[in-house]
């Protein structure tokens, strides 16, 4: 759920092609009795799927690690199923809601979608669903999916890896530590730090930061840490701001330690070399790569993971010196 500059910005250019070549059935999805009512409109598709319309749309922005690792694993997924696969991303959440309605227009079988801003996505996901096209989540809007009517969910609860972290902070005796919110309104950002304060014992202030200007960040923090020497643990949201808040450390004088959300190769390395203590992993490769095959199988199959009523969790999991080298390799690849 990282937010990389520029905001705005939007593609459509991924597409997986279908990988089998079968004879297309015309599959007539229907709400009548005996069925479930959230089929909607099955579109011309073969008889294992192949040929099925998934758009993937997500509030990332261009050139992040993270939303790559999203996509990676959605194209996995649209590999193995040969369904053909559009990707596309705002950071804004108008446009991030203009791109389910392009999704819409295009007729496609099935949308994932994250809900950073909930409020935004409601109108073009209830649309789509009226128009018979099965949404699922994931990432972001764990607290919204079931109200706003979506499938499935995928993602990390933030509140439970938040108190998580909180109760790893009491465990290394932290006395004050430091949220850093890169990006306002965000609910899942929101969500981790009032989970670490639910399990803190210890005094926890949040810090808004412009995650869309690294220069910012580093200012904003650095003058922070020199306001108050007492703080002993910066907690950032997102692996590129852990690695800039190490910089705002030592810039600062600070004896304050670094803790993170999220994980890329470079914050791996940091990890290894004791820089960073630990990172929380919610597994972004695993949320888009069952985002897109829920899909494929419930058109397929009419398959609902955890029912329609429980999130699928992908995380939290911890990342730390003492096993990072088990997932070292997989960072590497861009899959971890």
């Amino acid at each position: 759920m990282n937010t990389p500059p520029p905001p705005r910005t939007s593609s459509r250019s991924l597409r997986v092609a279908a990988v089998t070549s079968v004879t297309l059935l015309l599959l007539a999805g229907c709400s009548g009795a005996g069925g479930d009512s959230r089929l909607g409109t099955d579109a011309a598709q073969s008889a294992d799927g192949s040929g099925l319309k998934i758009a993937l749309i997500t509030h990332g922005g261009e050139g992040d690690a993270y939303w790559e690792r999203v996509q990676k694993g959605a194209e996995a997924a649209a590999a193995k199923d040969g369904v053909d696969l559009t990707y596309a991303n705002d950071s804004d959440p108008a446009g991030q809601a203009q791109l389910v309605r392009d999704a819409i227009g295009d007729r496609v079988d099935g949308i994932a979608v994250t809900l950073a801003k909930p409020a935004a996505m409601k109108a073009p996901v209830a649309a789509a669903r009226a128009a018979g096209i099965p949404v699922v989540g994931l990432n972001s809007g764990i607290d919204a999916w079931k109200s706003q009517g979506l499938l499935e969910y995928f993602g990390q609860d933030e509140i439970v890896a938040g108190a998580a972290v909180g109760d790893k902070l009491n465990a290394l005796k932290v006395k004050h530590a430091l949220c850093v919110i890169h990006e306002r309104g965000n609910v899942a950002l929101e969500a981790r730090c009032a989970g670490v304060k639910k399990t803190f014992g210890g005094e926890t202030e949040n810090l808004y930061v412009e995650g869309t200007d690294p220069e910012a960040v580093d200012t904003v923090l650095t003058a922070r840490l020199r306001q108050n020497p007492g703080i002993d643990e910066v907690v950032t949201l997102g692996a590129q701001f852990a690695l800039d808040a190490v910089d705002s450390v030592k810039a600062a004088g600070s004896k304050a330690h670094v803790a993170t959300f999220d994980l890329n190769n470079d914050l791996v390395k940091a990890v290894r070399a004791g820089d960073v203590q630990f990172a929380v992993d919610q597994q972004p490769y695993l949320q888009g790569y069952l985002a897109v095959d829920s899909l494929w199988l419930y058109r397929t199959n009419g398959n609902i993971s955890g029912g329609g009523v429980a999130p699928v969790l992908t995380g939290p999991a911890f990342v730390t010196r003492t096993n990072v080298a088990a997932v070292a390799k997989f960072a590497a690849a861009g899959t971890r």
